[in-house]
This record gives C-alpha cells, structure tokens and sequence, in this order.
C-alpha cells in the first residue's frame, strides 16, 4: 500500500515538474506570444509555424493551442489541396481530441464530436451511417453541450435518408425528431428569456454596452435555432402525415402502451398533425390518461369533446388542464394549443387563450402570430367600408412583428406575415382619398380596439 502511494506521489509531482517546465520554457512562451499576434490579425499564415512548435512541444502551455490552432488550420484546409489538405485536415481532427485530452474543462464531449462530424461532412470524409453514429452518440451521452443548430439539423437530416434508404425504421425517425425538436425548444426557450429580461431596458435606451452584446447575440442564436426548426420540418415532411401515423401506432399500440413517454408523443403528434377524428386518437388519449392523467392529457380529452359538440365540456376540460400545469413554459403552450384548437368555433374565445398564453410566458410569439390571423381573417367582418375593412390589416401586421421580436425564432414566418398583412392594408392612395390620414379607425367587431392611419 505504501509503495502504490509512494509512485502515485511521485507521478504528481512528475507531472508538476513538466507543466511547470513547459510554462518556463522560453521558446514555448516566446512562439505563443508570436503567433497569439498573427492569429489575432488573421494572419494565419504567418502564425502556422511559431503555433505547430508551441503545439508539438507545450500543449497543455495555454487553451489558445487550440482555440487559435483549430482557425489555424480551418485557414490551411480551406487554402490547400490533394494531399496538403488531407494532412491538414488529419491535423484538425486529432487537435480536436487533444484539446479534450488537455483542456477537459473547457472543452466538452459533444462539442469535440460535433467539430469532427462537421469537418467530416464539409469535407465529403464520411458516410451518413458514420455521422449518424457520431453524433448520436455525443447527442445521448452529452446532451447537455449538444448546442449547435447545424448539427442538430445534421443529426436529424442523416437519419431521414438512412430511413428512406432502407436501413433505419419509421419510428426511430420520430423519436429523434422529437428528441432533437425539444433539445431546440430548450435552447431557445434560454435564449427568449434573455430577450424577454432585456427588450423593456432596450425600449427605454438603457441598456449597458455588456447587455446589448447580450441581446444581439441571444436574437441571432435564436434566429439561428429558428430557421433549422423549419428545415427540421421540411426533412420530416410528409413522413408524419396520417396517412403513416396510423398504421405505425396501430402496429405498436399492443407494444408500446405502458410506455407513457412513447403514449404522450404519439398522443402529441397526432394532435399536432390533426388526426383527431382517426380512433387510434382517442385509444391513445385514453392510455395516456391512464398512465398520466395530466394537463396534456385534458387537453386533448377537451378537443375530443368538443369535436362531438360538448362545448361545455370542452371548455371544463381546457380549464382543467391550464389548473394542472404549473411550469409557465408549458402552461402557455397549453393555453395556444387551446386556443388553436377552439379558433374555428370562436375567434374571440381563441384570442383569450392566447392572450393568457402571452400572460403566462410573454415569449411566445407563435400566440402572437395566431392573434395577426385571427385579425387578418376578420377582415370582412370589421368595417362597412373597404377602407375600414383594410384597416385591421394594419392591425394584423403589429401583431405579426411583435412575435419575431419576442421569439427571434419566429422572425423569417413574422416577417412574411407582416408584410402580407401590410400589402392588404389601405394604400397611401387610399389614405389620401380617404382624408384619414393621422386619424384612429375604430374596430366595432369583435376585435375590438382601434388603429391609427399612418400619416403620409
């Protein structure tokens, strides 16, 4: 026992001497200080060489090894070719492992998988099973660092044409997509509640140098994680129509029903998709209720109930399921979904779910965007003259930008929105043969309100 101590001391103390060696080393420090300079510059070339010595000699001398080194050479990849750039490129990745093997704290397993399955990728090195694999094990093991939108997109992308290649089932298809799906949602979810701390200390101008880089960089993350949501989608496509759902829940019903995790997705996809009316809908929803009688679960018993014409019951059951939430996150998810889902009977009764939706988490633009259509679709009913009618357009458009404000995410479908809704409103010509200029249209319909006509 003694002699196991006596070498474990002397291993510490070796490994001291050696670090303590490598920070004294003149030549180490002279050559990192070197290409420190030329790598802040960008002058990639020229900070090659003193960077490989320090790197072959001191690794673990200082994190800028590998910070610098890894743009170092990205900057060789992308200027070399043949052989030069293979070797570079073989470079890359072991960096890529070494900077885990010396800097554990500062770099992470998902991220070192995640830098190697994109070079891989960039580069044509590997085949889709190799980067499913790759990043599915970083996704399952470090799910916590597993941050960047084009992998995760990656993830997910490879998949579907492994699926439609043959290799991989449907099911597994959707387990992903959900996985990867709430993994964006919580990041974004990160990234909106910053927004939401700083957008009022941004209205008043009072905002610190530190905070608005805060702000700029939460609002383009989170539009980052909204566009590849919508490519996340698009790759999905028809694959969860009903028209596959079905079949697929049916085949695993028998299976998979005490598994309340798989029960509350389908549950959920379903709904999502609109496949209410199908009876493996309301099989579902009843296993669900069974295994977790919980908000979700009087949600969808309400939309249930409200398709066979209980209104009243429907609308006992919503409210029972808001009562039942107490995560605000969820709890305004919950409240849109009603209000999606009771939209077609009620518009004002739609507009008051997601109102409170926005009461319960003031981030959820995609309320805002269902208040925009409510409006936009009134239109006819909101005036007795064209221009009167054209005016809630105006109204519409406010709606459709404030949820690209409060959800970043949201502000390619917030754009496209407002400027629809702004194209249907009154022309300047309309305005000026109007003589309205300046002035507040009132809305007498159910909407309610008024809008100021634009000065010209």
């Amino acid at each position: 026992m003694k002699k196991k101590h006596y070498l474990t001391m002397i291993a510490v103390l070796m490994s001291i001497g050696l670090s303590m060696a490598q920070a004294q080393n003149p030549e180490c420090m002279t050559n990192l200080s070197i290409y420190a300079e030329h790598a802040k510059v960008k002058n990639y070339d020229a900070a090659y060489e003193p960077w490989k010595m320090v790197y072959e000699s001191c690794p673990d001398i200082n994190k800028a090894n590998f910070s610098y080194g890894e743009k170092i050479l990205a900057h060789k990849i992308k200027n070399s070719s043949g052989p030069d750039k293979d070797g570079y490129i073989q470079d890359l990745m072991e960096l890529y492992d070494n900077s885990l093997k010396y800097f554990p704290a500062k770099f992470s397993k998902a991220g070192v998988a995640i830098d190697k399955a994109l070079l891989s990728y960039d580069n044509k090195m590997a085949s889709d099973v190799q980067l499913y694999d790759l990043l599915g094990n970083a996704f399952k093991n470090d799910k916590k660092n597993f941050k960047n939108p084009k992998a995760l997109y990656l993830y997910f992308s490879t998949l579907v044409d492994l699926h439609q290649g043959g290799s991989k089932d449907l099911q597994e298809v959707f387990d992903v997509y959900d996985d990867v799906t709430e993994k964006v949602e919580e990041e974004n979810k990160k990234l909106t509640d910053v927004i939401k701390t700083l957008l009022p200390k941004d209205s008043l101008g009072t905002l610190t140098t530190k905070e608005k880089r805060r702000l700029k960089a939460s609002t383009t993350n989170s539009k980052s994680y909204g566009k590849i949501a919508t490519s996340i989608d698009s790759k999905l496509g028809a694959l969860a129509d009903c028209g596959n759902l079905i079949p697929l829940y049916e085949k695993n019903y028998e299976a998979k029903k005490g598994d309340v995790n798989w029960v509350k997705r389908a549950v959920g996809r379903m709904f999502s998709k609109e496949c209410t009316d199908d009876p493996m809908f309301r099989k579902l929803f009843e296993a669900q209720l069974a295994l977790d009688p919980s908000a979700d679960a009087y949600l969808y018993g309400g939309t249930l109930k409200q398709k066979s014409g209980d209104s009243k019951g429907a609308i006992a059951d919503f409210n029972k399921a808001v009562e039942l939430e107490t995560d605000s996150y969820r709890k305004s998810n919950i409240l849109y979904k009603i209000a999606t889902t009771v939209r077609r009977s009620s518009k004002s009764q739609a507009r008051s779910y997601a109102l409170k939706a926005v009461n319960a988490n003031p981030s959820n633009g995609k309320a805002y965007l269902l208040i925009a259509n409510l409006y936009a679709t009134s239109a006819n009913a909101c005036g007795s003259t064209p221009f009167e009618k054209r005016a809630i357009y105006w109204k519409a458009a406010e709606m459709a930008r404030k949820a690209g404000r409060v959800d970043p995410s949201l502000s390619g479908r917030a754009s496209k929105s407002a400027a629809s809704y702004a194209a249907k409103a009154p022309t300047k010509e309309m305005i000026f043969s109007s003589g309205k200029a300046g002035q507040t249209v009132s809305f007498n319909c159910w909407v309610g309100g008024s809008v100021k006509v634009p000065n010209l």
